[in-house]
């Protein structure tokens, strides 16, 4: 853990000193709660890492660090994970895009997920200023099962006034490779398709957000790869809103979601989860 916190500030610090353009660092803290679980209570994710662009090139990590306060019995401790996400990107020209991910489970002290290496590769089309897609595939590389992830984004920006508006759908098909009999994949389909919708408005210093999946999912990578639910959590529903305001160079962010699932080692269905989520981002 020590030598990814290392690597996570030594990129920051290179970020810092870099001769970049429109760059950042950032850090996170989420809290979330569980209703109607019968393994978890109650936790906290923090994370950090950095976003640099330079010439055609972007480089993007992620440290994250999260504990949750479980139900004793049936799980044995409380359940401590880190992981680590990375992105590069490359622009070919105002039109062409390639973008590589790669996402570890550096350490889950209680899920057959722990040491899971996950994939990606994709492109971006922007066809016109006002509209671009994205196509990504995803490989999750577990012990006991593989999941394969497909994910179109196609984004549509435009301006109202003053207003900055970007609306983004979003499609995610995931399947699932079960390659040893398990109880995180026995109850789980073999198929999984959700879509999902994002707003996302920018007013001055402002900025607003809200978004919603629809259909059920498992094992998914979220978040454009900086999001992975390695649990055995069927998610059936989904809605967010967050607000932000920028005090230049910095951007602050607060976001509320809601989920609601399904724990499908022991059919435990009606799982909500609520999570409030604070971001700070330093631009330079």
């Amino acid at each position: 853990m020590k030598q990814i916190l290392l690597l996570t500030l030594s990129t920051c610090a290179f970020a810092a000193l870099s001769d970049t353009v429109h760059s950042s660092v950032s850090t996170y803290l989420e809290g979330k709660s569980f209703s109607n679980s019968k393994q978890k209570e109650d936790g906290t994710v923090y994370g950090v890492g950095a976003d640099i662009h330079y010439n055609n090139s972007a480089y993007k990590i992620t440290y994250e660090h999260a504990h949750t306060n479980t139900k004793q019995p049936p799980l044995p401790y409380d359940l401590k994970i880190d992981k680590l996400f990375l992105k590069y990107g490359y622009e070919f020209n105002d039109t062409f895009k390639v973008n590589l991910n790669y996402i570890s489970v550096l350490n889950d002290n209680i899920a057959i997920t722990d040491g899971g290496d996950i994939y990606g590769i994709g492109f971006s089309y922007i066809p016109h200023k006002h509209l671009s897609s994205n196509f990504t595939q995803y490989f999750s590389d577990y012990d006991d099962f593989n999941v394969y992830q497909s994910d179109l984004r196609i984004d549509y920006n435009t301006h109202l006034d003053e207003m900055h508006i970007k609306i983004s759908s979003i499609t995610k098909y995931i399947n699932i490779d079960e390659e040893n009999p398990n109880g995180f994949t026995k109850n789980a389909k073999d198929d999984y398709l959700t879509t999902g919708i994002k707003l996302h408005a920018h007013y001055k210093s402002y900025h607003f957000g809200a978004g919603a999946y629809f259909g059920k999912r498992v094992f998914a990578i979220m978040d454009d790869g900086f999001k992975v639910q390695h649990h055995a959590m069927e998610i059936n529903e989904t809605y967010a809103l967050g607000v932000g305001k920028v005090f230049s160079p910095f951007i602050v962010r607060f976001q509320y979601i809601y989920q609601k699932a399904t724990e499908i080692p022991i059919q435990n269905p009606n799982v909500k989860v609520d999570t409030f989520r604070f971001v700070g981002n330093y631009k330079f």
